[in-house]
């Protein structure tokens, strides 16, 4: 059971916003993602931004935080921080964190967890939605060959992860803990043993997603896998569900990838999300990192508002909306279903009328 909606999407929940944007009306993003750290601890074999050179550059703080009050201000409702490098790199990621919260915008992580300490997890975690680990095996042997980092690694992040369950539960608090493994040939002999791990630590869920091809990465090695000889996986993994754990297994996202298909021809999700890179750079969508034309400004020298109703990201937003073919975009993209949903609104079907 998916209750996260992880392999669907949320926008449905924000019928007010869509409904202006239907108008025509100037929409704020809803949903964040935001680059903390440009340099990353692990060289995942897997990796999609591996094009941005893991460069050793942190956002600075004070100047995020003025920034996160406008968002918030402007209708910001969440941000997930991770992007280009490890997020818990950044030296005050702890309190980016809590003034994240105070500003009124729920907050989440992605990382590989190598780093998130005890002492960490007490500061972090009760300010956070939920966190969700990158781990592509369920031994030290894979994880360091796909990881390609030391093995002790692995069970860093084990324990890293388990004394983040007791802290969650002795606090009482909300945040929710998952795991996602990307489902590689390396590693699809794994996912049931990393199903059992991840229950018996106490995560709430463990992710099971396909490869996306990120139409800048210097590695093709996946470009070309395909899941249908994976799908069983979903049966076996089944019986580690129950009430307080779940696996969510993307059969839908990985079908869409087997057949290459979209129903719709040019992306209309940009106006509800927005990217911040670890060189304060905003652009308009993470599958085109450094072609201009999406890059919208910075916010080291403007405002927010001043950023996402400039010029710059006017053009932007109607040359994608209208000449950009989504046939060059990546498949499987985070707006994906997102755009699904919003093309049919735009294009209904016959007879929509006969609820």
């Amino acid at each position: 059971m998916d209750k996260y909606r992880i392999d669907s999407h949320k926008l449905l929940y924000h019928a007010p916003r869509v409904a202006q944007w239907l108008r025509g009306e100037q929409v704020y993003p809803i949903y964040m993602e935001i680059s903390p750290s440009g340099a990353c601890n692990h060289r995942c074999t897997f990796c999609a931004l591996d094009f941005m050179h893991y460069q050793k550059r942190f956002l600075d703080a004070s100047v995020l935080c003025e920034r996160l009050e406008e968002m918030g201000k402007c209708g910001l409702k969440s941000v997930m921080y991770g992007g280009e490098g490890e997020p818990l790199m950044h030296g005050q990621i702890d309190k980016i964190i809590g003034h994240t919260k105070q500003c009124g915008i729920d907050v989440a992580l992605t990382t590989n967890a190598a780093l998130l300490s005890e002492e960490l997890a007490e500061q972090i975690l009760g300010n956070m939605e939920w966190i969700k680990v990158s781990i592509a095996a369920a031994s030290r042997e894979t994880y360091a060959k796909i990881h390609r980092t030391k093995p002790e690694d692995f069970d860093s992040v084990i324990d890293n992860l388990e004394k983040a369950s007791r802290i969650k539960r002795r606090r009482n608090l909300s945040c929710t803990l998952g795991m996602q493994m990307l489902l590689l040939p390396e590693n699809k002999h794994e996912a049931v043993l990393l199903a059992k791990t991840a229950k018996e630590i106490g995560m709430d869920y463990l992710v099971i997603k396909p490869y996306s091809q990120h139409p800048s990465s210097r590695t093709e090695k996946y470009k070309d896998i395909k899941y249908n000889e994976y799908f069983y996986l979903e049966e076996e993994l089944a019986q580690f569900n129950s009430a307080e754990f779940n696996v969510i297994f993307r059969l839908r996202t990985m079908l869409k990838w087997d057949e290459g298909a979209k129903n719709y021809s040019h992306c209309l999700a940009l106006p509800f999300w927005s990217y911040v890179d670890s060189a304060a750079n905003v652009w308009g969508c993470s599958a085109w990192l450094g072609d201009d034309r999406f890059l919208c400004g910075n916010i080291y020298t403007e405002t927010f508002k001043e950023i996402w109703e400039g010029d710059k990201r006017r053009q932007s937003l109607r040359w994608v909306e209208k000449e950009l073919d989504s046939g060059q975009c990546r498949l499987n993209c985070r707006m994906d279903e997102i755009n699904r949903y919003l093309w049919e609104l735009k294009n209904p079907p016959a007879h929509v009328n006969f609820i």
